[in-house]
């Protein structure tokens, strides 16, 4: 059963039938964890960098940065039985979406964003598809970790 993931949004789940899915990530990020042993996984949808952009508006809508959305999900993989050690992580997205001359570069910042939590966490990246103009679309199977990035039509195992 496919549970899509929104922009601002991340879910969490241990069924195996299960496949979390986002789409259109242009200067998004998702980030997809799982762990292979408790086969439990998450993925984040989240819009920018830091949630110090606009507190009033982190503390409504944690999901929509990279900071917050991290925790949270970090939060509940580990309530659903995931081990921070064991986590399989990808991301996807940080298009430059807009011709702005790179003047606020979004895609960019939120790919540096997560790059930091999850160094400073002590996590490692183990895929990643990212930059460009293209937006993509993520799936994350919940059976067995397995994660796919469709691109213009054309679909990648991540």
């Amino acid at each position: 059963m496919n549970t899509i993931v929104n922009v601002s949004d991340a879910r969490v789940s241990a069924n195996p039938a299960d496949v979390l899915a986002t789409y259109a990530l242009g200067s998004c990020i998702g980030i997809t964890m799982y762990d292979p042993i408790s086969r439990v996984g998450g993925m984040l949808h989240y819009q920018l960098p830091t949630s110090s952009i606009d507190p009033q508006r982190a503390a409504e809508k944690p999901l929509m940065y990279a900071d917050t959305g991290m925790a949270w999900l970090l939060s509940q993989l580990s309530a659903s039985g995931a081990d921070k050690r064991r986590l399989r992580i990808k991301l996807a997205g940080a298009a430059q979406m807009l011709n702005d001359n790179n003047l606020f570069s979004i895609g960019r910042r939120n790919h540096a964003a997560i790059r930091k939590i999850l160094w400073q966490g002590g996590m490692l990246i183990d895929g990643e598809d990212v930059g460009g103009t293209t937006p993509r679309n993520m799936h994350l199977k919940i059976s067995d970790g397995a994660v796919t990035i469709t691109t213009m039509g054309a679909k990648a195992a991540l």
